[in-house]
């Protein structure tokens, strides 16, 4: 061969390793940068390999309910999130909240089920303070007041962090949802934004809540998406899910979200990012879902991911008709996905009565360990048109319940 077709080959097959390599590098940038890429040697499928229920976690909410000693503390709630602060409490988070008495069986029917007076109180979100195990006191509710008449705050996942990226001093941060009052279907009101609540250490004092994304120019409601229903902390970000309310306009099955904030700005919404299908950036007017095909996958209206050694296992009520009974789960390399499932899940026990429904499955890592993961479960009667008179009926009806699980290597 030539000498100097030699040097066209040899350059052109010097081009040819430069551009691959700019190629990788380009496709690296795009990827999640979280360090737990689809393909990592930590990271293995993972599904739900057994469970049991969790009498004792399951008891102590039905224990500090129906203590008559009090009459403006929890009675129950729903909306079930835990937080761990740093002396060791660990601060239970609620929505929708009765508070007031309950009276021993039988009830007003001749039922032996515990029972509120139809005129208890309800509250639009609660706190309680548990140690060492023992629920103890309700935070005067409701903790976050309402932002605007015909408007609530639901509070979701929490974390502690800094109240500045490297500061000492600590602070409770609190996701809320605000939503506004709607008609049907919007029953349980519609999506209207995202905020965070700083509360001060140990006192758990309010001191300043923030929008973070403002939903209400988005026009279809069922499109707007709320931020916080989980997150998991990971190599300096706090990784943020959300979803939207797909079910209220009667689609099947409603889709995730996600967006990462460094830690100590969960309270700064120019430090939020948002994956827009390729990479992290600022919200769109259409954010992409990492999880939702509208029909056999997807998730309910709240759901959990937990981060089990290299990969994020993902929580939710399955999609269909067992979506009121049956919990099942996914699992990803990476927050962004890709998603894999549904695998096949479990339905936990739920109280007599009838038109019962679980949803709202949730891990609570600090009381998790040794692969044990610690998930609770909201319960609530089914029929809205007499749920109020059901659950002062029944009080067991409206309080978590928990199981304990072990999500391992998928065969």
């Amino acid at each position: 061969m030539p000498d100097d077709a030699r040097a066209r080959q040899r350059t052109g097959t010097g081009l040819g390793l430069l551009l691959a390599l700019v190629l990788a590098a380009v496709l690296l940038t795009a990827l999640p940068d979280d360090g737990e890429r689809e393909g990592g040697d930590a990271c293995v499928p993972r599904s739900v390999a057994s469970w049991s229920a969790d009498k004792d976690l399951t008891g102590e909410f039905a224990r500090y309910g129906d203590d008559p000693s009090r009459a403006d503390d929890w009675t129950g709630g729903d909306g079930t999130h835990s937080v761990r602060l740093p002396d060791g409490r660990v601060l239970w988070l609620f929505s929708d909240t009765y508070l007031g008495r309950v009276h021993a069986p039988p009830n007003p029917f001749g039922e032996s089920y515990t029972w509120r007076e139809a005129s208890a109180p309800l509250v639009r979100n609660s706190a309680v303070v548990m140690r060492d195990g023992r629920l103890e006191r309700t935070l005067s509710t409701p903790l976050f007041p309402d932002p605007a008449p015909n408007q609530w705050r639901w509070p979701v996942a929490a974390r502690v962090e800094p109240r500045s990226p490297g500061s000492s001093q600590q602070v409770l941060r609190v996701l809320l949802w605000v939503r506004t009052a709607g008609q049907a279907p919007w029953i349980y009101g519609v999506p209207t934004a995202t905020e965070v609540a700083t509360l001060s250490l140990p006192d758990l004092r309010v001191e300043s809540v923030v929008k973070v994304l403002d939903q209400q120019l988005v026009p279809d409601a069922s499109r707007r998406v709320l931020f916080g229903t989980t997150l998991v902390e990971e190599d300096g970000w706090t990784y943020v899910f959300g979803g939207d309310d797909g079910q209220a306009a009667s689609r099947p099955v409603s889709h995730a979200y996600v967006a990462r904030v460094p830690e100590g700005r969960l309270a700064e919404p120019g430090a939020w990012q948002y994956w827009n299908g390729s990479e992290w950036g600022k919200a769109g007017a259409r954010l992409p879902p990492v999880l939702g095909d509208g029909q056999r996958t997807g998730v309910g209206s709240a759901f959990s991911v937990a981060r089990v050694r290299g990969t994020y296992v993902l929580f939710t009520m399955a999609a269909g008709s067992s979506g009121l009974t049956t919990v099942t789960s996914y699992w990803a390399c990476s927050p962004a996905g890709p998603w894999h499932g549904p695998a096949k899940g479990f339905s936990p026990s739920l109280p007599a009565g009838g038109q019962v429904a679980a949803y709202n499955p949730q891990v609570h890592p600090e009381l998790s360990g040794d692969g044990r993961l610690v998930l609770s479960y909201d319960v609530n009667w089914l029929d809205t048109g007499d749920a109020a008179a059901q659950l002062s009926r029944n009080v067991s009806l409206y309080r978590p319940r928990f199981v304990t699980l072990r999500a391992a290597p998928t065969r």
